[in-house]
């Protein structure tokens, strides 16, 4: 008797589910379009700018390599101190995920260039786009060491008819011609480190790092109202940055775990892929390990290093610990291995430091 009770009540169960998994296709329409409409009411015209307190803050809007990552954008960070908004390299995907994280790329003051290498401006074009049709009225400021004004006027040219095809089809009211584009600031490494922008109690200060053959090369030190960040660019172990990120709250630091591309490297050749495997040999020495990185740190008496630009892509967070090898021996801080959508909140004049996720 309770066998049968047992069993109708299954069967029972089983017939709800089997309705609502009906109700569910036969009002999929319908059910997708109110979905739709909530996700989008949610999500059009978030500003995540506007609640951060005073301070500086630091995004993560791009932490991956050239290789492809299918959880992670190219070379792209943002910098807020007080209302000053300014990203640092745009790879691929970086201004997609802007636009993800709440930002809206029409807000950025400026762009800031660490060197030319094509995954650090690949998404240069999607940004200058974004910052126009999201209502700038002036070009895209871009500022990087000699050579910044030809990849601009590169991509300027690039997108000159594109332009014009918007102006055409949404007028110049929505699309104001003097916003397109974007305008190069170049300056000129003079010295180890330079003063490139001071204002409304922010300085940036550039910094020589050590990325043979490529150079100008550069890194990035924010200095704003008691705190500051570091951004090292693409290096390999480099005292200079040591010396630029002296006592910084925050160091983000490419990283390239050798132990993991030399495995790599041994299945292409064993896959006949010689030249590929050349590639991934090359790269060993110009990208700082995430124990070098961690060196650095400690020279440096930074108080947390975040690593990003991962080389190899990493698949998930169980293969963090491989990626970072021996770097926690080295560093008696936090090390966070970066992922896209992290953001760091440093508010002003204190010792206190948020992280967080926007998307």
């Amino acid at each position: 008797m309770i066998k049968k009770i047992s069993l109708k009540i299954s069967m029972t169960g089983m017939a709800i589910i089997l309705i609502f998994i009906a109700i569910f296709f036969i009002f999929q329409k319908s059910i997708g379009l109110s979905i739709f409409e909530r996700a989008v009411n949610e999500r059009v015209g978030v500003d995540n700018l506007s609640s951060l307190p005073d301070g500086l803050h630091l995004g993560l809007c791009g932490t991956g390599s050239p290789l492809p990552d299918v959880g992670r954008a190219g070379p792209c960070n943002i910098v807020v101190a007080g209302k000053q908004v300014f990203v640092i390299d745009i790879g691929e995907g970086g201004a997609r995920n802007l636009n993800l994280m709440g930002i809206a790329p029409a807000t950025v003051d400026a762009v800031l260039l660490t060197h030319f290498h094509s995954d650090h401006i690949d998404g240069m074009g999607p940004m200058m786009l974004f910052h126009w049709t999201g209502g700038a009225t002036s070009p895209l400021p871009v500022y990087g060491p000699s050579g910044v004004q030809s990849i601009i006027d590169g991509f300027n040219a690039v997108y000159k008819i594109d332009n014009g095809y918007r102006i055409a089809h949404h007028g110049e009211k929505i699309v104001p011609p003097s916003g397109a584009g974007a305008i190069a600031k170049p300056f000129t490494m003079t010295s180890e480190s330079q003063v490139i922008l001071k204002r409304s109690g922010l300085t940036i200060t550039a910094f020589k790092v050590d990325h043979n053959p490529i150079k100008p090369a550069v890194g990035y030190r924010f200095d704003y109202k008691g705190r500051s960040v570091v951004i090292s660019g693409d290096t390999s172990k480099s005292p200079s940055l040591e010396h630029a990120a002296k006592g910084a709250d925050i160091l983000v630091h490419d990283s390239l775990q050798p132990n993991l591309v030399k495995k790599m490297t041994k299945a292409l050749n064993d896959k006949g892929l010689a030249s590929t495997a050349t590639i991934t040999r090359d790269i060993l020495d110009y990208h700082a390990s995430p124990e070098e990185a961690a060196q650095s740190a400690e020279i440096a008496g930074v108080k947390q290093l975040v690593l990003s630009h991962l080389v190899p892509p990493i698949p998930s967070r169980y293969f963090y610990p491989a990626f970072l090898g021996d770097a926690e021996e080295y560093f008696n801080g936090p090390i966070i291995i970066g992922e896209d959508g992290m953001l760091f909140t440093l508010p002003a004049n204190t010792n206190a430091m948020k992280h967080d996720r926007l998307m």
